[in-house]
C-alpha cells in the first residue's frame, strides 16, 4: 500500500519542479530600464542624483528614477507627464 503514495509523491515533486522551472524561465524575459514611470519610493536601484537606491525617488514620475520593465514596453507606459523613456530625463 505504500507504493501508490510514493508514486504520487514523486509525481507531485516532478510537477512542482516543472512548474518552478517554467515560472523561472518566464522571469528571465529581457528587461530594460524605464525612466519617469515610477511613483515616489517605488523605483529600482540607482535613481540618479539625490537618490541612492531602490525606493528613494522623492516624486512621482521622477525623470531620473527608473524601474525594470519588459523590453519593448517602456515607451508604451503612459503617465500624467507623457510616456516612459529609455533615457534619464531632467
Amino acid at each position: 500500500m505504500k507504493r501508490p503514495y510514493a508514486a504520487l509523491a514523486a509525481t507531485l515533486a516532478l510537477s512542482l519542479t516543472v512548474l518552478a522551472s517554467t515560472a523561472h524561465a518566464a522571469d528571465e524575459s529581457p528587461k530594460e530600464k524605464c525612466y519617469g514611470v515610477s511613483k515616489a519610493g517605488q523605483n529600482d536601484c540607482a535613481a540618479g542624483k539625490g537618490t541612492s537606491c531602490a525606493g528613494t525617488a522623492e516624486a512621482d514620475y521622477q525623470g531620473n528614477a527608473w524601474v525594470l520593465v519588459d523590453k519593448g514596453t517602456c515607451i508604451q507606459i503612459k503617465t500624467p507627464k507623457g510616456v516612459g523613456s529609455l533615457t534619464e530625463q531632467p
